[in-house]
Formats: C-alpha cells, structure tokens, sequence
C-alpha cells in the first residue's frame, strides 16, 4: 500500500520498520480517524488512551519502548499539559496534535523538544499528521552534514535535525566537511554557513558541486549577515536554498523537508527514465 503525502511525498507502508505509535487524545471522532488513517496509509497500528491515567498505565504495562507518541496538549486528568510533560520526561518523541495554538503555547511546547505540532483547524488535519508521523518514521534515512564554525550553531541545528530523527554528521569548517561528503556518498542534504575562516560557504558549495549535482544533494546556505545579496550569490553558486539567521524552527524543518522531498522525487524521475530506456 502507498500513498502520496500533502506536500507530494511518495510513501510505502510496508517500507516503515514495526513501530509503537501511542495516540493520547480524547475525541471518539479523531482517534476514529487517525486509527484508520495510520493503517490504511503506511500500515500502522496505534494503542489509544482517551485520559491521563490510561497514558499511564499504557506505558507502565510494558518494557517496550514507544516509538512516538501523538498527544493532545490537554486530556482529562491532564487539564494543564502533564501528559506532554510526562512523555517528555519519558525522553518519548512527541507529534502534539491541538485545535488551538496561542503563540505562548508555541514557544512553550517547542521549548519542550517536540518533535511537531499539527493543528486540527482544517480537512486535511489528519492527512497532515499522518505525514507527519511517516516523515519521523522514515527520516533517518537521510544523512544530513551541518557545516558551520561555531560550535554553539552546529548544536543547536544538529538538535534539532536530530529531534526529527535525521542522521547527522558535522563539521567545523570546509575542508572537514568535503573530506566528510567524501568519505560519506550518502549525505543527502548539506547545511552549510557563509562567514567561515578557512573556505566560505560559497567557496564550499562551488567545490560540492564539481563533485556532486543538484540531483545527488541538496545545499543550504545560511547567514546571519544582513546583505541581501549574500542568498543570490548562494544560489549562483549552486546552493538550492537560502535561511537567514535567525529562523524559526518550523521554517527550519519547512525548508529541510522541501529540499529532500525535491531530492527524493528528481531520483525517482530518473529511476523510471531508466526503467523505461531498459525495457
């Protein structure tokens, strides 16, 4: 089974390793659906529990571990948000799915390390949690290589890649990351700094791409310089993409997601040219 996701993502249900999905919410209406959903898109079971303490003993009754949880930000017994503080605490990757999301809530639940947060403000609510939930699944099938020189920044962006649940190397300047992408022909995705001592950011994207094109890996250039024409001169230089520091992390996780999807679908183009030449 096999479904194309909102964003244009190709998936294959039997592809997704087994996987514990807990579903913590309780409307009958939307574990309803997001039951079927999960199974009838990527051939998932989920384990539901409509209040706090079934959140609990859910977890307690077994030794194995969760593999995400899905969770609305207030169920009965919960009314304040404990149930995300008590997945988190559990070191569980959490998806929040809310009806509301006041910009104080945001930064709260996002200070939290969740992994994304879905809205239930539209028809396609469900579609989009559901790609949600595959995109954590399959993410770690894409290796991702940070290139920056501060070492503040390259925490804070490998945190976060890994939070999606991305592999992650990192590099503290370019002659470190080429000899990386050299020894690592599965990096898919290069985030890379501008302002570097020893080969800057376009330097470093000129000497990627006499290796490897646009249809091998991505390259995204970031600055927190306030030249405008420092994303141009990216671009020309055979970057895909431009941030400008800072950025948000849904923006961050945003722009991520596109190149890859972009990425993933310019390689199956090509697999079926081949195909069809073959035959």
């Amino acid at each position: 089974m096999s479904f194309l996701g909102i964003s244009g993502m190709h998936y294959t249900g039997e592809a997704l390793k087994p996987a514990r999905i807990i579903l913590a919410e309780d409307s009958n209406m939307f574990t309803s659906m997001i039951r079927s959903a999960l199974k009838e898109m990527l051939g998932l079971d989920v384990e539901i529990c409509r209040n706090f303490e079934e959140l609990q003993l859910l977890y307690e009754k077994t030794s194995e571990p969760i593999t995400l949880a899905i969770s609305n930000i207030n169920l009965p017994g919960a009314e304040n948000g404990e149930a995300l503080d008590y997945l988190v605490d559990l070191s569980v990757p959490v998806i929040v799915f809310t009806g509301t999301m006041q910009d104080s809530m945001r930064e709260k639940i996002l200070a939290m390390d969740i992994v994304d947060y879905v809205l239930k403000d539209n028809i396609f609510a469900v579609d989009m949690l559901v790609e949600a939930v595959c995109r954590f699944l399959t993410n770690h099938r894409h290796h991702v290589l940070i290139v920056d020189d501060s070492a503040t920044a390259r925490a804070l962006l490998s945190s976060r890649l890994k939070r999606y649940n991305f592999r992650v190397s990192v590099a503290e300047n370019g002659a470190k990351a080429l000899a990386i992408l050299k020894a690592n022909p599965d990096i898919h995705l290069v985030i890379t700094d501008y302002n570097m001592p020893d080969i800057d950011g376009f330097e470093l994207t000129r000497r990627i791409r006499a290796a490897r094109g646009s249809h091998e890996l991505r390259v995204i250039g970031v600055s927190s310089s306030t030249d405008r024409l420092i994303s141009a001169k990216f671009l020309k230089a055979g970057g895909n993409d431009f941030m400008l520091r800072p950025f948000m992390d849904e923006e961050f996780y945003c722009r991520v997601n596109q190149n890859l999807d972009t990425l993933m679908q310019i390689q199956a183009a090509a697999g079926k040219q081949k195909l069809a030449k073959a035959s």
